[in-house]
């Protein structure tokens, strides 16, 4: 289950990697910067995900039930993951057409939902039982 903490520590620190980003990109101009950051509104998507995939992590892990651990790991993977998928897009003007961040994307997606569904199983079989 500490993978959870993990998982949500790498989301903060990419949270607020991303705020500093933006701030660069919005109020100061610095040409490397705006050239490097295309699509500000997709960043701010992925800003706002890491920061609700942090605080899922967190949450899960405070709940106090043991979690199955592949559930945790695939909470813990695609939770970062998904946001990552805005950040790139972010970045690359392209994204949206290229194969390859299709499959990363299904990938993240199938891994994020195994993790949700089996952790929220946990804590209904929890309730229940």
């Amino acid at each position: 289950m500490k993978i959870l903490l993990v998982g949500s520590a790498a989301c903060i620190t990419a949270l607020i990697s991303s705020a500093w980003l933006m701030t660069f990109a919005k109020w100061f101009p610095i040409k490397a910067v705006d050239e490097f950051l295309i699509d500000y509104k997709t960043m701010i998507r992925a800003h706002v995900d890491y920061a609700l995939m942090a605080l899922f992590g967190l949450g899960f892990y405070g709940t106090g039930i043991e979690l199955p651990a592949i559930a945790c790991w695939c909470l813990a993977i695609g939770g970062f993951t998904n946001p990552t998928i805005f950040t790139i897009a972010a970045l690359d003007p392209d994204f949206w057409s290229k194969t390859k961040w299709k499959v990363f994307s299904a990938i993240s997606f199938v891994l994020t939902t195994i993790g949700f569904v089996w952790i929220t199983y946990t804590l209904l079989k929890h309730v229940y039982a």
